[in-house]
């Protein structure tokens, strides 16, 4: 039971994760107004706790319940897909770190330098690479036996 309770967790936050990287992506615009940018730190929060749920899940499946750690392990797909999350991770820091700075701005609008718009398409296009790896690794590929 445990273990559907965690691979239900994982899912979740992934659905939470991609939900909210959209909803982000479809409200960025050229200039922010205050409350838009109050309301996408808000959602980039949110992104945040999903992604650690996603990794907290994800290390309980492959460490704690479910196939033993070997399986995942010994897998160059597990190892390309856990290599996708840190990079997407990775992506993720200079957009929070603008929405943080500019969460309680006073100006009247503020400025989103295209940047921002280009990482949360790659972000979301690195993230739709992970469930095909994760298809594979179900089948066992990358495991040297398929």
């Amino acid at each position: 039971m445990l273990e559907l309770l965690i691979r239900y967790a994982h899912f979740l936050g992934i659905f939470i994760l991609v939900a909210v990287l959209v909803a982000e992506h479809l409200l960025l615009k050229r200039r922010l107004t205050a409350e838009e940018m109050h309301r996408l730190a808000r959602l980039d929060a949110v992104y945040g706790i999903s992604a650690v749920i996603v990794l907290l899940a994800g290390l309980s499946l492959w460490f704690l319940v479910g196939k033993p750690p070997e399986f995942y392990s010994a897998n160059p797909v597990f190892h390309a897909k856990l290599t996708l999350f840190a990079i997407v991770a990775a992506l993720s820091v200079f957009p929070t770190v603008f929405f943080l700075k500019h969460r309680k701005t006073t100006r009247e609008t503020v400025p989103v330098p295209p940047i921002i718009v280009m990482l949360i398409r790659l972000e979301l296009l690195l993230l739709a690479v992970i469930p095909l790896l994760a298809v594979f690794m179900a089948r066992g590929i990358g495991l040297g036996s398929s």
